[in-house]
Order: C-alpha cells, then structure tokens, then sequence
C-alpha cells in the first residue's frame, strides 16, 4: 500500500502528470508482484466498458456546439436583461447565465471557456474591474457540474453504482442555491464598491431576449422532463442535448458552419481522449488499490476517529478539499470514489447525498490554486495574472463553502427531488 500511494505522491510532487503517474506506478507495481502485464489491458478496458460513460463525450459536444453555435451569447443577452437592473447586475447575470448553461453542458470548464469570454468582455465594456468580472466567471462557472447535467456526476455514479437519474435531480437544489449565494454576495459587493447598474428593468429588451433564448432555454427542461418520465435514460440525455445543440446551431441560428462542426468534433474528440484515457488509467491503479484493501484502512481510520456520520463527512470534506487544490476533478474521482464510498456508506450516508457532497467539495478545487483549472482558464481569457485572479476569487469561495455545509449537514436539500420524483 505505502509503494502505490507513496509512489504514486512522489510522481506527482515532482511534475509527472497525472495520467502517466497512475500508469507507472501500477506498471511497477505488477512488475514487482509478477501480475501478468495482461492485466493493464483488461483493467483498463473495464474501467471504460460503462454504459453511463457514453453520456460524457456527448455532453462536452453538447457543450462545444452551444458555444460555436450562437446559443451561449442568447443567453447572456437574456439574463442580462432579467437580472441587470439589480446592483452589480452583470455580475448577476454571469451567475444566471451559468445555472442556465449548467443545465445544458454539465462542465465547469466549458462553461468557463464559452460563457467566460462573453461574460467578461461584458462586464468590461460596463466598467467593472477586470479581476471582479474574473472572479464572478470563475466561480459561477462551478455551478455547472451540480446543476444536472453533469459529467462528474456521471463519472461518479459509473464507478459508484448509483442512479445517474437520481443524482442528476439531487443536483437541482444545490446548484440553484449556489447561484443564489453568489449572488447575494455580488449584490453586498456592489453596493459597497457602487458598481455599474442599468438604469431600470426594461420589459421590452427581457421580452426580446427571452425570445431569441427561448428555444436554448427549453434544454433543461427537455432533459430533466425526459429522463424523470422515462423517455430516455440520463446517458441518452447527453444525445438529445448534442443533437438539439446542432439543430439550433446549424438550422435555427445558421451560426455553425461545416468547418465550425468538423472543429468541434475535433476539439470533442481530443477531450474525450484525455478524459477517457485517465479513466482507463486509475481503474489500474483503483483495482490495485482495492488489492491491498486501501478502502478498508481508510474505513478503520475514520471509525477510529468516530462513527458519527456527521464527524465522518466533515473530515471527508477537509480531506476532498486539499485534494482538489493538487488533483484535476475526474483523475481526484476516479481514485478516491472506490475508497471513500464503502466507508461513508457504512455509516449510513446516502450515497447519492455522498456524490453531490464530494462533487461540490471537488468543483471548489477547481478555483483554488496551485492547481485551480478554471482559475487559469480565466486568467487566459481576461488577460489578468493568475495571481491577481486567486485573490479576487477568494471572498466567492465563502458562499460556495456555506452551500456545501448546507447539503452536506441537511441531506434532504439533496435526497428531497429523487425521492419526490423517483420513489
């Protein structure tokens, strides 16, 4: 055990990536116990012979083709002129605009990347700083794996067991309460700072916003209303959202061409690649560490600790959210799901509770340095320095942090909608 894991820190503390760290060390690691190399082929092609995982190549095209295709500056149009009249209202809409898009490509990064250089040149042009308009992307843009639909969510439920439909509903209320944290905090911000406000909600621009957005608007519904009636399972979801996405790009809004459609594929493609590649990758390292039953002295030194579930999650958190400022948020789920689900499980967490618990503790990695994805994502797009935009991100991570606790310490904000709706 202390070879796998040890190994496996030393790699990554000396700049290995994190695919090829997994990789070398339970290649040694079956060279040194003399495991046919047979098992690398037959581990890996396991690890991504799940059925649920076909929904993520779909949802990152889905999410591709909404922001070569026109959908993503409709709705920012449309929540801007929903929530701009408020003080600091396109920060505001940033927010709204991200719990909208949540619902269609269920990822952070796409969000950030797509939504991001609207967003930001917006509030630029209104006179916002640049370091806030960073901020507010960043950390709106982590609604997007919580609000179904969302690709972490699957990967968990894939290597968990659990009903991909289930925690796609147990994500609705925590990410709209994410949304209304952050802007409660935009809100006490721009007063204090007297930031740029339109002058007073105009119905004839929200009118026309809410038509040019309405049919993008219709994919959340469309995709919570069909899984939740049995139309089609939450993987077939990410379908009709890639293929809805194509038919507004191509033949509504005419703004995706051919050549725009052949570089999504592409750019869909490579990202898959390396996601899927990182799958197949720990689900090495993931049976290896299942050999030397790391998830059982995982579980002896929390019921050492205590038994309480409480006490249990609250040191799971603590321990999720150092992993997520070193550890990408897939690579961080595939290798602890099969080490921290049987223990919490065991004390009678919900596992679909437990999913959207280490989901969120996750997503608030992602803007945390040294290694906050979005965080330099951002930084690219508003031409800041990393630096600068840690520091502006940092008071968005408190309302973050105070939903987290919430569905972490109140279940029912997670459990109420699945079992409402799916028994």
């Amino acid at each position: 055990m202390l070879f796998l894991v040890g190994g496996f820190l030393f790699l990554v503390v000396i700049g290995f990536p994190i695919v090829f760290s997994l990789a070398l060390i339970s290649f040694l690691y079956l060279q040194a116990y003399g495991i046919p190399m047979s098992a690398i082929a037959q581990r890996m092609v396991v690890g991504v012979n799940n059925y649920a995982l076909l929904a993520v190549p779909f949802f990152i095209l889905a999410g591709n083709l909404m922001n070569n295709g026109g959908v993503t500056k409709r709705l920012f149009r449309f929540a801007s002129a929903t929530v701009g009249w408020i003080p600091g209202g396109l920060g505001h809409a940033n927010v709204v605009a991200s719990v909208i898009f949540a619902g269609m490509s269920g990822a952070a990064i796409a969000d950030a990347g797509g939504l991001g250089t609207i967003e930001i040149k917006a509030m630029r042009d209104e006179g916002y700083d640049r370091d806030f308009a960073a901020a507010v992307t960043a950390a709106s843009s982590t609604i997007g794996p919580i609000v179904p639909p969302s690709i972490p969510l699957v990967i968990f439920a894939s290597i968990a067991n659990v009903s991909v439909g289930r925690l796609f509903l147990g994500g609705a209320i925590p990410g709209l309460a994410m949304g209304v944290a952050l802007i409660v905090l935009i809100y006490i911000m721009a007063r204090r700072r007297n930031f740029p406000v339109h002058a007073r909600f105009d119905i004839k621009e929200a009118t026309v916003s809410f038509a040019a957005g309405f049919l993008p608007l219709l994919t959340p519904a469309i995709i919570l209303v069909g899984i939740v009636a049995g139309v089609f399972s939450p993987t077939e979801s990410a379908i009709v959202a890639s293929a809805y996405a194509l038919f507004l790009g191509m033949f509504v809004y005419r703004e995706l061409t051919i050549r725009d459609l052949i570089q999504v594929i592409y750019d869909t493609i490579k990202t898959t690649s390396m996601v899927v590649f990182i799958i197949a990758a720990a689900s090495i390292y993931g049976w290896l560490l299942g050999r030397e039953q790391v998830p059982q002295s995982v579980a002896r030194v929390l019921f050492a600790i205590s038994e309480n579930p409480h006490i249990v999650l609250l040191i799971v958190i603590g321990f999720l959210m150092i992993i997520g400022c070193f550890l990408e948020t897939t690579a961080a789920l595939i290798l602890l799901t099969p080490i921290l689900v049987p223990p919490v499980m065991m004390v009678g967490i919900d596992p679909v509770h437990f999913g959207l618990v280490m989901v969120l503790t996750l997503m608030i990695g992602l803007i945390t340095p040294p290694v906050g994805v979005v965080l330099y994502i951002i930084s690219s797009i508003a031409g800041a320095r990393f630096e600068d935009v840690t520091r502006a991100v940092l008071p968005f991570i408190v309302p973050l942090l105070i939903v987290l606790f919430l569905i972490a310490f109140v279940p029912d904000l997670v459990l109420f909608l699945p079992r409402l709706l799916m028994g």
